[in-house]
């Protein structure tokens, strides 16, 4: 059985960001191919909806920017769902999805509970997943509370109740799903209140057993049309250059400037990098903290250079034409540019920890310990004319090619429909061709 139409909704979406917007619209494009009903509901500054094709949707919510953090973004929060009539559940009416996926870990993960309480029953009840693409706690430590209780409040959460409200889970690396298990399995949480966490999982109407068979790992993937080494120009590099000598070595980092990016290691790595060396490092991206990383540019007379956002199609464009792709996350929960600089043709150097070690090796990369001396000690590495470079950057484009979005899609697709098919088996309810629920 597979699932033919299903609603995702997120708040994590919006024009300039990055790996998750890329993903969606992955998925929407390659739903068509498919034959399969994707919609997507997301924060937007009207209401408005988006036709992908004949078969991907785009419903986007009329909600304020983000009151902190990153005001780029806006947020659906529960008023867009809990009442008889609000824009989400008259769009999950609309379209009677036999799957929900909710990629959120704090506004609308209780859409969840409340479907599972029984307080939508004209929806009836579709399969809910849930969907991580970070690590809560990495987002907590880094904007509200780090250390020992950082790390307490979010093993709580998670498995009390982000995690209590779903069907089934779906991580985009190993280094994500490990959050997931240490917040719900009992061996990883000696301490807790065991009669609590049952008390919570018992209120969704929901069970832990069998937690781990009921979550998958299924990494993203990379647009190998766009991010290719083709695109190597000696034109376009002469305008990256803009004036500057032909034997300037160009570094580049693209991410979101922001803490959990861990982007404070940049600046440092430039400080590590002999003086003498004649390079610039140029960050493309945006975030919250913009301001402090500029100043840091002009505190190194310039060796960093900020870009702003990039459009995908410009970004590809420096990929292919820059020296070595710099990557400071030691917590990355999976690193798309990191994948987009291996399709490029770029040699990259990554930490040897997170997400990218779903797909980054000794082989493809140079892998490091995040400090600034191990970063400027393989980034001056990877610059050589070597063998080990070229290498690197051929195992790299065919790990790409291994890690393609239509691959990726595939997967995801293959793991919904394993899912629906156990979650028909082991539910009272099954849908009939029209599929609406019936008893």
């Amino acid at each position: 059985m597979k699932v033919m139409r299903s609603v995702h909704i997120t708040n994590y979406y919006h024009e300039a960001s990055g790996g998750v917007k890329s993903n969606y619209d992955s998925l929407l494009l390659e739903a068509n191919k498919h034959r399969r009903y994707v919609s997507l509901i997301v924060p937007g500054a009207e209401n408005k909806v988006e036709r992908v094709g004949s078969y991907g949707k785009i419903y986007y919510v009329s909600a304020k920017p983000a009151p902190f953090f990153d005001r780029r973004y806006r947020l659906m929060l529960p008023f867009h769902y809990l009442r008889n009539g609000s824009p989400i559940r008259e769009i999950l009416l609309a379209e009677k999805p036999e799957m929900i996926e909710i990629y959120d870990n704090y506004a609308l993960t209780l859409l969840a509970g409340v479907i599972r309480k029984g307080y939508f029953k004209k929806l009836g009840r579709p399969m809910l997943v849930y969907f991580t693409g970070e690590r809560f706690d990495t987002i907590f430590s880094s904007f509200v509370c780090g250390g020992k209780l950082g790390k307490w409040f979010s093993r709580r959460l998670m498995g009390n109740y982000n995690l209590a409200m779903f069907d089934f889970f779906i991580a985009n690396s190993p280094f994500v799903a490990e959050e997931l298990f240490e917040s719900v399995i009992a061996e990883h949480n000696p301490r807790r209140s065991q009669k609590f966490f049952e008390f919570c999982w018992k209120f969704f109407n929901s069970s832990p057993k069998n937690f781990e068979e009921r979550v998958a790992i299924c990494p993203r993937g990379v647009d190998t049309n766009l991010f290719s080494p083709s695109r190597k120009s000696q034109e376009f590099r002469r305008k990256i250059l803009a004036g500057l000598s032909s034997n300037t070595k160009l570094l580049f980092s693209s991410t979101r400037i922001s803490p959990e990016k861990n982007i404070s290691l940049l600046p440092k790595i430039v400080e590590c990098l002999p003086k003498e060396m004649d390079f610039k490092l140029l960050v493309a991206g945006a975030g919250p903290e913009k301001g402090w990383l500029e100043e840091e540019a002009r505190r190194l007379s310039g060796r960093i250079v900020l870009l702003g956002h990039l459009d995908k199609e410009t970004l590809a464009n420096y990929y292919a034409n820059v020296d070595v792709f710099i990557h400071p996350n030691p917590r990355e929960p999976f690193g798309n540019v990191v994948l987009e600089a291996m399709a490029s043709g770029c040699a990259v150097v990554v930490p040897n920890s997170g997400g990218v070690l779903t797909y980054a090796s000794q082989d493809n990369a140079w892998l490091v310990k995040p400090t600034p001396e191990a970063f400027a000690k393989a980034t001056q590495e990877a610059l050589e004319d070597s063998p080990l470079r070229r290498k690197r950057i051929e195992n790299a484009i065919k790990t790409a090619q291994e890690n393609s979005k239509e691959k990726a899609i595939e997967r995801l697709f293959q793991t919904y429909d394993r899912m629906y098919q156990e979650f028909l088996s082991n539910h009272s309810a099954v849908f009939n061709s029209s599929t609406e629920i019936i008893s």
